[in-house]
């Protein structure tokens, strides 16, 4: 995910603040843009989607080395663009000032509106794993509630972040939107600018990073981190297809997904049914990893990693399962990392410990529900559950008895997708939220207005204090019961 390096060049921070005056500047010249200058500012952000679409999938696969074309598609450019058609078509209604109830008794023939109004220039720190997604994703929700964005991106997304700020400014000036190279340092730098507000993606360590120099400025942040999130297989789920969706976001992006399954809960006589329905579908979607289809890990350091902790689990007692049949290199130069399961392990080995990240799957068995809720609740607050059950107490019990972020019932991360529901985190999995209405109001300020009648009933309460005023009050305090 996106690290926040140490800063080595103090001569970034002028350009970036420079960029981020241009932008104050050009909010407070146009402080409200109105709805048609919203919906064509949605519209070229996704003419500059599709009118680049083929370089944008290649520019993300170079930087991964090889990312399946199809995934790129499906997860980073359908989800922007429907994302972008969905807000338009909803941004009205959102932008309407709501009227609110006011006491009539104590303010007669007064009123008073919530109107939500642009913040002015937001910042958003971007992480490798799904580049286009999580830079276009926000800036839907900003561009919709009427700001302007600086967008910082990884330095794992070098190529993607070149030709963005190649095209962007054929969309939008400079003091709409600019996307921002990692070149060692920016992120520090990027952080510590006083935007109005802040949102950033990545790993927990980093989050903190974030949100201690934001807090410098009271800058506000929006933080989507990670964590382990689990699958949950309830005794009465078909496990043929409990393996044919948790192996595909498993498998997904080789695993580097968030809000990915990152350990299964199974009952303990489900285990073997798991592993052989796994290596049988494995072998039929993937039989040479080499292939397109199958995601490469981003880097070489990500991809010792991952070699470290299959490593780790195995020396501290681990079964380790390949469902390659051994197609896997420690010296892959295209760093294909061989899909495993893990089964006996335990809370020592890293694998348990950590975020995977990677193509590894650990098993975990389980007696009954509460053993489940209890050993998940010992733990960080994921960002994501996803129970597997037709039972629908059984459902309710994990809704309700294990907070996370997100719930995905009966398959897993498609919550993510859903424009109309809210995604984020909980505690250490993250804060804010972002998608849909949420996100226009997360980068909105819900503006409290008050507007005076003609009826002024507080002249009877104005100093010098007397009989008048001692019977208002008593008047208002009765009406209170």
């Amino acid at each position: 995910m996106t690290e926040i390096a140490a800063p080595t060049e103090a001569r970034q921070s002028p350009a970036l603040k420079s960029l981020l005056e241009k932008q104050r500047q050009a909010h407070l010249a146009n402080p409200a843009p109105d709805h048609t200058q919203r919906i064509n500012d949605l519209k070229a952000l996704a003419r500059m989607i599709r009118e680049h679409q083929d370089e944008l999938v290649q520019a993300v696969s170079r930087d991964y080395g090889n990312r399946s074309h199809h995934e790129t598609l499906f997860a980073e450019i359908y989800p922007a663009l429907d994302g972008i058609k969905d807000t338009i078509k909803r941004l009205k209604k959102w932008m309407k000032p709501q009227r609110r109830h006011i006491d009539f008794t104590a303010f007669p023939t007064s009123s008073t509106k919530v109107i939500p109004q642009p913040l002015g220039v937001v910042g958003v720190i971007v992480p490798w794993n799904f580049p286009i997604n999580l830079s276009f994703g926000p800036l839907i929700n900003i561009f919709a509630a009427g700001n302007r964005a600086m967008v910082k991106m990884s330095e794992n997304s070098r190529n993607l972040t070149a030709l963005l700020a190649r095209i962007s400014g054929d969309y939008f000036p400079e003091d709409k939107l600019v996307f921002i190279e990692e070149t060692g340092g920016v992120g520090v730098e990027f952080s510590t600018l006083k935007f109005d507000h802040l949102i950033f993606t990545g790993s927990g360590a980093t989050g903190r990073k974030v949100m201690a120099a934001a807090a410098a400025n009271l800058t506000p942040v929006t933080l989507e981190l990670g964590g382990k999130s689990p699958a949950i297989v309830g005794p009465d789920y078909d496990i043929d297809t409990a393996v044919e969706r948790v192996l595909f976001w498993k498998l997904f992006n080789a695993g580097q997904i968030c809000t990915t399954v990152d350990y299964l809960l199974l009952p303990e006589d489900k285990v073997d049914a798991f592993v052989e329905k796994a290596k049988k579908i494995f072998r039929k979607r993937y039989p040479d990893i080499q292939h397109p289809d199958y995601t490469s890990v981003i880097d070489q350091r990500s991809f010792q990693r991952i070699w470290q902790t299959l490593d780790d689990a195995v020396q501290k007692g681990a079964s380790a399962i390949d469902l390659t049949d051994g197609q896997g290199s420690r010296d892959d130069p295209m760093k294909k990392f061989p899909a495993h399961l893990l089964i006996h392990v335990s809370e020592e080995m890293d694998v348990m410990k950590r975020e995977i990240f990677g193509p590894l799957l650990p098993i975990k068995t389980y007696k009954n529900r509460e053993e489940v809720a209890a050993y998940i609740n010992s733990g960080d607050r994921p960002l994501a559950i996803y129970p597997f059950t037709r039972d629908k107490n059984l459902q309710n019990f994990y809704i309700d008895n294990v907070m996370s972020g997100g719930v995905s019932v009966n398959n897993a991360v498609l919550h993510v997708g859903q424009h109309d529901i809210p995604f984020g985190g909980v505690g250490e999995s993250g804060m804010g939220h972002y998608h849909g209405h949420e996100g226009f109001l997360t980068f909105s300020k819900l503006r409290p207005v008050f507007y005076q009648g003609p009826l002024d009933p507080l002249k009877l309460l104005m100093p010098p204090y007397g009989k008048v005023a001692d019977k208002m009050m008593k008047l208002m305090l009765r009406l209170t019961k």
